[in-house]
């Protein structure tokens, strides 16, 4: 009898984990080539980040002053920079920094902007007026000079960077999320759940909130090739990681631009590898967003 019921459930499990895998190939069966060649370079990027202390063949922070500038050579293969340290170990480990801070500035982002749309939207009222207001307050500012300006007021370092990001990139998403609250809460199982008597909390965390992830996950994706970008530029201002963080922006600023005009590769492997990651990004998650909202299909490619 036990054994009839593990075979039992064995099939079972099989059969879903068969459904689940034709689902997956059918779904990237539907994907167009750029948003498959977007996939394969991410993939790529994200395998040698997470790998990085197999992948890079030097300490990206210990240089050898004999080999200041050093072309790019089988030894070094991006080549050295003005301190003698590896620039591919550097780029690899890089992106550790950079994807992983751009990933957490996209998660606590949509967070934040979660809490403040669904409050907002479903609440509504004078609850609503005041965090509307205090929304376009916060969009008045533009995100860039806002971010430039509370990180010199704070100080450079990684938590003061994913903060601030996150709080100046929350806003935008905040109000897309009302306006999601806003035609979720009239729905009939939304009215049905307040006529047995759930209460606000209950409501808002089983109903609402699950009707609106999907929305917030696919802006948040769709958000993540800005960040990485943006992340690059305040390390190229000083602002970002501060160095001897091996991070791609910071790697572009500071004693580096001294020494590009003769040392070429000095500005062209960090640039590239954000060109790379942001192109990827925003290749894939397009192409996913395109497939998972019918509404948005196809205006990417067209």
């Amino acid at each position: 009898m036990t054994s009839g019921v593990i075979a039992s459930s064995e099939s079972v499990w099989e059969a879903q984990s068969c459904g689940r895998a034709r689902r997956l190939r059918r779904f990237l069966g539907q994907m167009p080539v750029t948003g498959v060649a977007g996939g394969v370079i991410l993939l790529v990027l994200v395998g040698s980040a997470l790998a990085a202390p197999l992948v890079a063949p030097h300490d990206p922070n210990v240089g050898d002053t004999a080999q200041r500038i050093a072309k790019p050579s089988a030894d070094h293969l991006f080549g050295t920079d003005q301190l003698g340290r590896d620039v591919f170990s550097r780029i690899v480990y890089g992106g550790r920094y950079s994807l992983g801070a751009s990933l957490a500035v996209v998660a606590l982002s949509a967070s934040i902007a979660t809490a403040v749309g669904v409050i907002s939207g479903y609440f509504g009222g004078k609850i609503d007026l005041v965090i509307q207001r205090f929304v376009d307050a916060w969009m008045a500012f533009p995100a860039f000079l806002l971010l430039i300006a509370l990180i010199s007021l704070l100080g450079p370092n990684l938590t003061n960077v994913i903060v601030v990001m996150s709080i100046a990139m929350a806003g935008g998403m905040s109000r897309i999320v009302r306006s999601s609250v806003l035609v979720v809460k009239e729905a009939p199982f939304v009215e049905m759940a307040r006529v047995i008597g759930a209460s606000d909390t209950r409501i808002i965390l089983f109903h609402i909130s699950p009707q609106v992830v999907p929305l917030v996950l696919v802006l948040a994706s769709v958000q993540l090739g800005g960040v990485v970008l943006a992340l690059a530029s305040l390390g190229f201002l000083g602002l970002g990681i501060p160095p001897p963080t091996p991070e791609w922006g910071s790697m572009l600023s500071g004693r580096t631009r001294d020494f590009m005009y003769t040392a070429w590769w000095l500005g062209l492997f960090p640039g590239l590898a954000i060109t790379l990651t942001v192109l990827s990004l925003n290749l894939f998650f397009d192409s996913v967003r395109d497939l998972i909202d019918p509404r948005m299909r196809g205006t990417g490619r067209n």
